[in-house]
């Protein structure tokens, strides 16, 4: 025990030397910029010691050093391989790549210290893009993507230098070398004969290749948002290489984001990918995966691990390497922008005629039933709060709807009574329908919240991690709505998690009600239109009827969602047995089973939360559920 002390304040000791920069650099960075901190940024694994040095002034920079005594080093590169790039030519790479427009941190002087090589950048104040950029909607990554990809071909217009060693004899002699260093090493997987059969299958495509500048290290945890704004970081693996090669990164935005993966590729090539990319793509990416491996050795069985679950991964994206498209690749959307807000299309529509109401400000492009929303922020009246609209307009080609902008106008037509009807303090305020821009609006008062629904992942995220109480007594708010539905004559149809928000000001509001149907009905197609997750079995066979126990199904099937993450089991489940009870019996696929009436539902559901509310107050707890 004293031994593992003894080691654990040696380690502790050394953490804070590596950590810590010398009296010397501290004396220099408050003499020249007036620093008032020096914090050491613990991320990366360039090798490199980096540090925020905020000033008197208020001006922020980003310190790197690179120790000339530090022998370590990721991948390809040593550090001391890194030093010598930064002591010859990186300053001067910055300073030309940011004439080019390339957004990164910019160079403000370079030289030695007494701890090393030294670059002093200016700080970007922002986020981390692949913290970001995961959560947004799906029009938004590829924009992303996108606009990374433009990012990268400006980054490949700067040719290597003329004495360059040709392409096709440096890379099959890295192959080589990571082929043999595989064998060598002490870890085997499956799959491994087939990135070495790829890359020698593919090598004759090397012959000629352009050799240009190439970050070393271009993926999306390379990237910042600030001001929403991509930033490119982490320049220190650049080097002179096939610009293709720079591809490599790809497999880190892609399991993050492979629709942010797909339009950085788009974006590069304008959308026109060539057949020879994909191939050289397999064989970049098989060299790459071979070589993470065995460098994974050194830093432990986890980071082995790491390794070979990503082999594994890529594998999969490639059927084994015999498909050189992998299967996360899509062609790309049809994207739009209304006031800086990108938005998918299946083709060109001009929504200019929106500004009659003001400024848009967020873009829903995610349904499926031929609508698309907006939210706009009309003009101010006055001394007031400038009011916000919610949009819904039927009339365009949306991505995602299969039927005619003509079929969507009509249905659309037919849902402002529905709205008068079922009017109710958790239902979103119709304000005025029209028509407009050759098609119909719909416009409502806008409520600021987050949505439950699936396709707004941050969102969805946000609202699952609302407290237990808060979402009990969202679906208590459910269950008022569906009784009030059934009492003026209606059921459900279509209602599912990205109907139901949570308001800023802590209420429930309920929208999206456009197909709910004047008792009684039918089915009339088969397989009914909404979410499965929420829908009765009834509500996939032709000519049953649709009624209050079917929305008895789906209320509880939403109860299974907030209360047991979309799954039905009771390990999923995080509240009581008895509520659990309750729930599982009104999703019994025979209708006799249920119960029989919203109204029943509700006293169940009540009658388990008293007695579960008693036996608290006894303290009866075992295994995180009640006993009963």
């Amino acid at each position: 025990m004293i031994g593992q002390r003894q080691e654990t304040a040696a380690m502790t000791d050394y953490d804070e030397k590596w950590s810590a920069v010398s009296p010397a650099v501290t004396e220099w960075l408050t003499e020249t910029y007036a620093a008032t901190e020096i914090t050491y940024i613990d991320k990366g694994w360039s090798g490199d010691k980096k540090y925020r040095i905020d000033t008197a002034c208020g001006t922020k920079y980003l310190l790197r050093i690179t120790p000339e005594n530090f022998s370590g080093g990721i991948g390809e590169y040593s550090v001391r391989e890194i030093w010598r790039k930064k002591q010859a030519d990186i300053s001067r790479m910055q300073q030309h790549l940011a004439a080019l427009g390339v957004p990164m941190c910019k160079p403000v002087e370079s030289g030695h210290c007494a701890d090393g090589v030294y670059n002093l950048q200016t700080w970007i104040e922002g986020r981390d893009a692949q913290d970001v950029i995961p959560w947004l909607s799906d029009a938004c990554q590829y924009a992303y993507g996108l606009e990374a990809g433009k990012i990268l071909k400006t980054l490949h217009s700067v040719p290597a230098p003329a004495d360059q060693m040709d392409w096709e004899c440096r890379f099959n002699a890295k192959a080589r070398r990571r082929i043999r260093e595989y064998r060598e090493c002490s870890v085997e997987f499956d799959g491994a004969e087939e990135f070495i059969s790829c890359i020698n299958a593919n090598c004759g495509l090397l012959r000629d290749r352009p050799q240009l500048f190439i970050h070393g290290d271009y993926h999306i945890g390379n990237m910042m948002l600030e001001d929403d704004k991509l930033v490119i970081i982490g320049f220190n693996r650049y080097e002179f290489a096939d610009p293709w090669e720079e591809f490599c990164g790809i497999v880190k935005s892609a399991r993050i984001s492979p629709i942010f993966a797909s339009g950085v590729i788009n974006g590069y090539f304008d959308g026109e990918v060539p057949t020879e990319f994909w191939r050289l793509q397999a064989l970049y990416i098989s060299s790459s995966i071979l070589a993470s491996v065995s460098e994974a050795i050194p830093f432990g069985d986890g980071e082995v691990g790491k390794a070979l679950e990503q082999a594994e991964e890529v594998l999969g994206w490639y059927n084994n390497m015999k498909n050189p498209i992998p299967s996360w690749y899509f062609k790309g959307y049809y994207l739009q922008n209304i006031d800086g807000i990108p938005y998918k299309m299946k083709s060109g529509y001009d929504f200019d005629f929106l500004h009659e109401y003001g400024t848009v400000f967020k873009v829903f492009d995610d349904q499926d039933s031929g609508n698309i929303c907006f939210g706009i922020r009309g003009k101010s009246q006055g001394c007031g709060e400038a009011p916000r609209y919610f949009v819904k307009y039927a009339g365009a080609p949306t991505e995602a709807y299969k039927g005619t902008p003509q079929d969507a106008v009509q249905r659309l037509k037919a849902t402002p009574p529905l709205y008068r009807t079922l009017a109710h303090p958790r239902l979103i305020e119709l304000l005025e329908t029209r028509e407009m821009g050759g098609g119909y609006a719909m416009i409502f008062k806008w409520a600021q919240g987050i949505s439950m629904g699936r396709m707004y992942p941050e969102e969805h995220r946000r609202f699952m991690n609302l407290p237990t109480e808060t979402r009990m007594r969202i679906f208590r708010d459910l269950l008022d709505f569906l009784e009030h539905v059934h009492r003026k004559g209606y059921v459900a149809v279509d209602f599912y998690d990205g109907s139901v928000m949570y308001t800023e000001e802590g209420n429930t509001l309920f929208c999206d009600i456009d197909l709910f149907c004047k008792k009684p009905y039918r089915n009339p197609v088969g397989r009914m239109w909404g979410s499965s997750r929420f829908m009765s079995p009834e509500e996939f066979i032709r000519g049953a009827e649709i009624d209050e126990i079917s929305n008895v199904y789906m209320a509880g099937a939403f109860a299974f969602a907030l209360f047991g993450g979309y799954e039905r089991r009771l390990d999923s489940w995080t509240l009581s047995r008895k509520l659990y009870r309750v729930v599982r019996k009104s999703v019994c696929k025979k209708r006799d089973s249920r119960q029989q009436s919203i109204r029943q539902l509700i006293e169940e559901w009540e009658n388990a939360r008293k007695e579960e509310t008693e036996y608290i107050d006894k303290g009866e707890y075992s295994d995180g559920f009640w006993i009963y």
